[in-house]
Parts: structure tokens; sequence; C-alpha cells
């Protein structure tokens, strides 16, 4: 499959790596690996670790680090195990990490995966084809309350119980196959206003179930609280989000890690002595430029937050 090149926010990304040379980089969310080539050019002597949790993108990277003038190592895995995975590798600190989160731009052009509302698929949703759940168990298995509470929570869908319903409904009668299908659901279930926005009706749906099906939120929370102690001091740490609740979790970890003291505001005087482990390179993310949006409109929703490891944080 031939992939287009269109990483997001590629610039930010490589600067706000801070690269050297020599250093040890890990790209944990691989996909094109657009990220990827463009820390190997940047790498002497230096070491990058490609992690992906679907196969397809590390068989296309194999083909396209062939020959590359730097050690590169494809893992395939979830970057939720980030810990157990530089541990295997026996590599206990790096100078860098990039995770770009979600769906990866293959997964959402390759219309047999079952990401895409707008083409017809079965409905699969697994970013790494060897696990067990899928999107068709979700949607013709799991009960009404449960379908209501992702919609809600990983959509922040204002008509999930309507949609949770119809699906109800609609499996009674027979199963839901494919993706089509269970979009024209969705929009049934949806009033006349709703259909009149500019976004796809099944966009958030799509995205809960989707997000449901890889324990998506999840991966990240335990990928932010591995990631940082896995720096070393002066390693740069970047991860661009999608939508707000990924980039609330990356956010809220981050202020975390860069607080440091968790007495309560009225204690006269730390006594958990806890530090900051991180200081926040970016108070505030960074947004895709408008031309960028307009080359990859992909990028319109993009968020990017870096820190850096702080240089007297010992472990």
């Amino acid at each position: 499959m031939e992939f287009s090149h269109n990483p997001v926010l590629l610039e930010e990304c490589i600067a706000g790596l801070a690269i050297r040379p020599d250093g040890i980089y890990v790209d944990g969310t691989l996909g094109r690996a657009g990220h990827a080539q463009a820390i190997a050019a940047r790498l002497t002597t230096g070491r990058l670790i490609c992690i992906d949790r679907d196969q397809a993108a590390l068989d296309v990277a194999a083909e396209r680090f062939a020959g590359c003038h730097v050690q590169v190592t494809l893992v395939h895995g979830n970057f939720s195990a980030l810990d157990r995975l530089l541990e295997d590798l026996n590599l206990p600190a790096v100078d860098g990490m990039l995770f770009d989160l979600g769906v990866s731009s293959p997964q959402l052009d390759d219309a047999t995966r079952g990401f895409s509302y707008q083409n017809d698929a079965p409905l699969d949703m697994r970013m790494d084809q060897s696990d067990t759940l899928t999107a068709r168990t979700i949607v013709n298995q799991w009960p009404l309350e449960a379908l209501r509470d992702i919609l809600l929570r990983y959509g922040e869908e204002r008509y999930a119980h309507a949609i949770a319903s119809a699906i109800v409904h609609a499996r009674g009668q027979a199963p839901i196959e494919t993706t089509l299908q269970l979009a024209g659901i969705i929009r049934s279930a949806m009033p006349p206003q709703a259909l009149r926005e500019k976004q796809h009706p099944a966009k958030r749906s799509f995205q809960a179930i989707r997000i449901a099906v890889n324990d998506e939120l999840t991966a990240v929370d335990q990928m932010l609280q591995a990631a940082v102690p896995r720096l070393r001091p002066g390693g740069r740490l970047c991860v661009i989000s999608f939508h707000s609740l990924e980039d609330r979790l990356v956010k809220n970890a981050l202020a975390t890690f860069a607080k440091g003291c968790t007495c309560p505001p009225d204690f006269p005087v730390c006594v958990c002595g806890k530090k900051p482990q991180v200081k926040l390179i970016t108070r505030k993310p960074m947004a895709a430029s408008a031309e960028e949006v307009a080359r990859n409109p992909r990028a319109r929703s993009a968020k990017l937050r870096i820190a850096e490891k702080c240089t007297e944080y010992l472990e």
C-alpha cells in the first residue's frame, strides 16, 4: 500500500525534540513513518525506536528504513506497555519521545479496516488486528447502558441515549455488520437540527466506539506515566492529540509531573518531598498553521504539548 506523507506538526515536533545526533529517540506511534524519517535524518550515531500496534505500519516501515544510515528498531506493541518494551530493549532511559495519538492516516484511508463512516466495510476498528475485541462485538453485544456510556464519555455525543437505543433496536432485527449500516442507524436516531451540522452525524459515535475497541485513553494514561521516568535529564517528550479527551489527559499528566509537591495548599512547608520531574516547554498547546491545515485538513484539530525532563531530577 502506498501512503502519502503528511506528518502533522512535523517542524514543531522536530524542533520540540531538540534532537542530539548521537541520542536515542522513540517514535511511539510510527504510523506511516513521516515523523520517524525526519528524526532519523537528524541522527548520526544515534538510535531510533519505532513502536506501533499495527503490524501493517511496521511492514511498510521496514522497507522505508532499509539501508538507513542509523540504527532503527521496529517494535510491534502498544505504547501502553512502554516501560516493558524499553526494558526488553535494555534501554533504561532515552533522549526524546514522540507520540502522535489516535487513529493513523493509513488506518483511516484503508476502507477495509472499518474506521471510516464514509466507506462500507466490516465493523472492525482494531488498531492491532491481533486483538479480539472489534466494533462489531461492541455494537451487537454490549448492553444499552454500556453503549450509551461510551457514546457520552468517549464521543461527547449529545444524542447518546437515542443512538444507543436505535442500535439496540436495529440489532434486534438483524446483526449490524458494516460501517455504512451503522452510520445509517446513527443518522436515523438524530434530530433534523443535528443533521444540519457541518460534521458527519456519525463522527462522534464512530470516535467513541473506536476508542472503546482500542482502550485508547487507558493506553495514553499508562504511556504518560511510563514516558517521563524513562527520559534522561534534559530529554524531551512531545505528544500530539486530536480531541479534547486526549488533550485533557496529556495536559493534566504533564501538569502533575511539573508540579512536584502534592502537599495541601495550606501546609506552611512541603512534607511530601516530591520535586518537579519536568518543565513545561509549551504552557498552551501548539496548533497547526493555516498553511498546514490547507495542505492537510486532518491537522486542523491537532494539539502539540512538549515537556522537558528536569536536569536536577534524580530517579
